[in-house]
C-alpha cells in the first residue's frame, strides 16, 4: 500500500520535509472554505503531486483530510480519536475541524448519484455469498451493504457494511499494484479473452430465462398453473434476467477495454474515466469478498475483512 501523504514511510514515524507544508497549505485552504476541487486545482498548479505520481483531485484531497494520521491520530474501537503515537502534520483541532466541515459538505450532497465501482456482482457479502449493493447510510454517504431479506425471501443476512470510498481505494491499491508489475498488458489481453468466453455463457443463461418466462406465460394461459404460481415465477424470472443483463453489460465493458496507448499506468489509473476503472478492476479481478468489521465505528480495513479473487489467467482456455 502506498504510504500516507507528509510521511516518510508507511510506519509514519517520520515526516517528510518536502509535503508537510503543502499538506499544512492545503488544510489552511479547506479551513477558509476552499472546496476540495479548488485545493486540488491549486496543488496541481504548484506542481505538487500525491504518493504514486497522480495529480490531486477531489476525492483524493476528501480522502487526506479524512484520514486522522495526518494529525498524530487514529479511531479506537469506539470510533474516538486517540493519539497514534506517531507525529502529525496538523493539530487535532485542525484536524476536528475538517472532520465538521466534511460533515456539512455530505448533508449537502446526500442526494447526489454514486458511481458505484463494484457492484453488479463484483463484490458479495463473506458470511452469505449476496452480492453487495450501493447504499447511502443514514448520514447519507455512499456504502456497500449486504441487504437483509425482503418479505418475499430475497437478500441475504444484512450483516455486512463497509463505506464504498474506504472498500474502493483499498481494493483501486492493489490494482494499481497489478499494473506495475511486468507483463500486465497481456495478462489484460487474456483476460479479455476469458470475459468474452464469460459474455457468451450469460448470453445463453438469459435466453434461457426468457424461453423459460415464455413457458410459464403459455402453462398460466391454458390454465395449467394457478395466478399465484405464474406471479411467483415470473418476478423471479425478472429479477435473475435483470440481474444478468447488467452483469452481460459490465462484462461487454470488459471485453472492450483497452489501455491504448498508455505507458505510464499509475497515471493513467489517477486520471482515468470511472467507467474505465470499474472495467479494469473487473477484469483483473474475478470477485471482492467483504466481511463484517470487529466492532461497531471502525474505519480501517481490518486484517481479512476484505479478500480479493484474482482472475486465474493461467486458465483463460477453461472461461478463467
Amino acid at each position: 500500500m502506498p504510504r500516507l501523504y507528509g510521511f516518510d514511510d508507511q510506519s509514519r514515524q517520520r515526516l517528510r520535509d518536502d509535503e508537510v507544508d503543502p499538506l499544512r497549505q492545503m488544510v489552511s485552504r479547506a479551513l477558509a472554505g476552499q472546496s476540495n476541487a479548488d485545493i486540488a486545482l491549486w496543488a496541481n498548479g504548484e506542481g505538487y503531486r500525491g504518493t504514486l505520481g497522480g495529480e490531486w483531485k477531489d476525492a483524493s484531497v476528501g480522502r487526506l483530510f479524512r484520514n486522522p494520521a495526518i494529525a498524530g491520530l487514529r479511531y479506537d474501537e469506539n470510533g474516538e480519536l486517540v493519539d497514534a503515537g506517531h507525529p502529525g502534520a496538523i493539530t487535532r483541532e485542525e484536524f476536528e475541524a475538517l472532520q465538521e466541515r466534511d460533515k456539512s459538505r455530505k448533508t449537502a450532497d446526500a442526494d447526489a448519484p454514486y458511481d458505484y465501482l463494484l457492484v453488479d456482482g463484483a463484490s458479495q457479502c463473506g458470511k452469505c455469498t449476496q452480492a453487495l449493493q450501493g447504499a447511502r447510510t443514514n448520514a447519507g454517504t455512499p456504502g456497500y451493504r449486504c441487504r437483509p431479506k425482503s418479505k418475499q425471501g430475497r437478500g441475504g443476512c444484512g450483516e455486512v457494511r463497509m463505506d464504498a470510498e474506504l472498500l474502493e481505494n483499498y481494493v483501486g491499491e492493489y490494482v494499481v499494484a497489478e499494473l506495475l508489475k511486468p507483463g500486465i498488458r497481456d495478462q489484460i489481453q487474456a483476460a479479455r479473452v476469458a470475459v468474452r468466453a464469460e459474455v457468451k455463457k450469460l448470453e445463453a443463461e438469459a435466453k434461457d430465462l426468457e424461453g423459460r418466462r415464455t413457458e410459464a406465460a403459455t402453462l398460466y394461459g391454458k390454465r395449467q398453473i394457478s395466478s399465484d404460481a405464474f406471479v411467483t415465477a415470473d418476478g423471479e424470472i425478472t429479477a435473475n434476467l435483470k440481474d444478468i443483463r447488467s452483469r452481460i453489460r459490465y462484462a461487454e465493458q470488459m471485453a472492450n477495454f483497452s489501455l491504448g496507448s498508455a505507458k505510464d499506468l499509475v497515471r493513467w489509473w489517477n486520471t482515468a474515466p470511472h467507467s474505465s476503472k470499474r472495467a479494469i478492476t473487473r477484469l483483473l479481478l474475478k470477485k471482492v469478498e467483504v466481511f463484517p468489521a470487529s466492532a461497531r465505528g471502525v474505519r480501517t480495513v481490518e486484517p481479512g475483512r476484505v479478500v480479493l479473487h484474482w482472475r486465474k489467467l493461467s486458465r483463460v482456455s477453461d472461461g478463467g
